[in-house]
């Protein structure tokens, strides 16, 4: 059974997107993968995203996506919801990891913009309402279009979010104002996807993160977001400030190498990454354990 949403906060509010562990041979590490979604829940996360960018899915099979789901699933799946990241920029191919993320049994899905080929307000709105319509799952959408190319504009998501299962937006678009018209009109649960905007995000009427950095602060990340709701904005601002070093430092370069990298230092499963992403220099690694210290993870 899943665990209790509402609609302020359909995927919980603190979650990680989860890196895929690999085996030194570069095969899916099913077990690290259960170690890790249960050091992660345990850490703070209510929600972890599976099959994610950060969790290289550009680079992963189609089988091996069902498989990652299920078994986050039965390590942590009566204790956090477990969201299938089913995005491409092929409709019909994301129909069918939408479908196939539903038979492995994921909470929700987080279905990203279509990248590359770039279409019009009209092919967003039908590409998100076709994954709406195959699914009776809740459907977060993903705008980045610093990686997709193309934004999802407001007036899209307002149409967007008349659909009964379309149900919460991933913001990392990075620009506060539009945000703040998007969630007032669109009634969206909102949920930061850009780390070092999650206690701004907060402020204009966000519900939660999904987060990278929640690999390795996701207790600060809780407690920031819990004085906030308290009303500390104090406190939450001070936690926000202590963690400068870590957003900085965890985006230096390409996220899930930085992550992947500190997770290593931390013991935790990890592995190596698939190609085109590489592991990071001896520069880059020591440059990284100075950020981390700084905001203050153990290593």
């Amino acid at each position: 059974m899943a665990p209790i949403s509402t609609p302020q906060t359909p995927f919980g509010r603190v979650l990680t997107a989860m890196v895929t562990p690999f085996t030194a041979d570069g095969a899916l590490d099913l077990d690290g993968a259960q170690r890790l979604a249960t050091h992660l829940v345990d850490a703070g996360n209510d929600g972890l995203i599976v099959n994610g960018t950060t969790g290289e899915s550009p680079t992963t099979t189609d089988a091996e996506k069902s498989q990652l789901v299920r078994a986050v699933l039965e390590a942590v799946g009566d204790r956090a919801h477990v969201v299938a990241g089913i995005g491409t920029n092929d409709t019909r191919h994301t129909l069918e990891l939408t479908r196939a993320a539903e038979r492995a049994g994921a909470h929700g899905l987080l279905a990203v913009t279509p990248y590359y080929n770039k279409p019009p307000q009209e092919g967003l709105y039908r590409h998100f309402s076709a994954i709406a319509d195959a699914t009776e799952l809740p459907v977060m959408l993903y705008d980045i279009p610093g990686r997709s190319g193309v934004p999802i504009d407001t007036e899209t998501l307002v149409r967007l979010a008349e659909h009964p299962r379309v149900v919460a937006n991933k913001d990392a678009k990075g620009d506060l104002g539009r945000a703040s018209w998007a969630i007032a009109r669109s009634g969206l649960a909102w949920y930061s996807g850009d780390d070092m905007l999650n206690l701004p995000l907060l402020s204009v009427g966000a519900c939660g993160f999904v987060s990278v950095v929640g690999h390795v602060v996701a207790p600060e990340l809780r407690a920031m977001l819990e004085a906030f709701l308290a009303g500390d904005v104090q406190k939450s601002t001070e936690i926000h400030q202590r963690l400068l070093p870590v957003f900085t430092g965890m985006f230096r370069t390409q996220g899930v190498m930085t992550t992947k990298a500190a997770l290593a230092l931390q013991g935790l499963p990890a592995g190596p990454l698939r190609l085109p992403l590489v592991g990071l220099t001896d520069e880059e690694t020591a440059q990284l354990k100075v950020d981390l210290a700084a905001g203050g993870v153990q290593l």
